[in-house]
């Protein structure tokens, strides 16, 4: 794929690469090969701390990073295990002028994750991971005491 290419080094460094082809789509589908139960997602403009970002302001993932990033750099940005969510948000803002919220998945719905901005992308995937339920099952006969 054109304009995204994934590295993880032995010692577990993660970096994805943003160059100027590269389309919005691109950038989401690498990262979710390093986390399947999280979602980067672009917005118009960027959120405050502890806020959601409004939905109206979601960009698609056909867009051209070009058209949307107020900085015109290209480059690696990490996005290793024991970074921040957070630090993500910041670096991708600070690095390339673009504007992205991380989500977490819990079961069917996906959540901004505002309030665990200060985990891990490794420990923010842990919590997306479905949670196996085990069935109850009643014992046939009851024990007598």
């Amino acid at each position: 794929m054109p304009g995204a290419n994934i590295v993880e080094h032995k010692l577990f460094i993660m970096e994805i690469y943003i160059s100027e082809e590269a389309v919005v789509g691109d950038i989401q589908k690498r990262f979710r090969e390093f986390y399947p139960y999280l979602q980067l997602v672009f917005y118009r403009n960027p959120h405050k701390k502890g806020e959601c970002s409004p939905k109206e302001e979601m960009i698609s993932s056909e867009t051209p990073v070009d058209k949307i990033r107020m900085i015109h750099n290209f480059g690696w940005i990490d996005v290793s295990r024991y970074r921040l969510a957070a630090a993500i948000e910041h670096d991708f803002s600070h690095q390339f002028g673009l504007s992205v919220q991380i989500l977490r998945k819990s079961d069917d719905l996906w959540l901004e994750t505002t309030s665990t901005d200060n985990w891990t992308l490794e420990e923010l995937n842990i919590a997306g991971r479905p949670v196996k339920r085990q069935r109850f099952q009643m014992p046939d006969e009851m024990e007598e005491e």
